[in-house]
């Protein structure tokens, strides 16, 4: 089943919030992304049913391995097509903003060529 980016989106913010070092509640991803309790707690239901995230005993989000694969290949895209971005010339929050559009949509081929390309393998 492939992933709606919006899910991408909600994963590599949990990988994100969860790599400062604390646990990381719905509440926080809303937060970060601007989005309402309600929206949140829709989408993160739908991630633990298809098995991407889980709840640990104090009600903290836990990425599952298959929702740190996912949010880990998306956050990387994010950051070499943003530095890429930004090493030929365009604004950084515009790079940032393209970026996030492109890394859902980009092949693992072309992605895998860009990153040989830019000696990032």
């Amino acid at each position: 089943m492939r992933l709606q980016e919006s899910g991408e989106m909600y994963l590599e913010t949990i990988l994100i919030l969860s790599q400062r070092g604390k646990g990381v509640r719905a509440v926080d991803v809303g937060e970060y992304m601007g989005f309402s309790k309600p929206s949140v707690s829709r989408a993160m239901g739908l991630l633990k049913n298809a098995g991407y995230v889980r709840l640990d005993e104090n009600g903290f989000l836990i990425l599952t391995e298959l929702g740190r694969e996912v949010a880990g290949k998306t956050y990387e895209r994010h950051q070499v097509l943003s530095a890429f971005f930004t090493d030929i010339g365009v604004d950084p929050e515009t790079a940032v903003q393209d970026a996030c559009k492109i890394e859902h949509d980009i092949s693992d081929e072309t992605f895998a060529a860009l990153k040989k390309y830019l000696g990032k393998e």
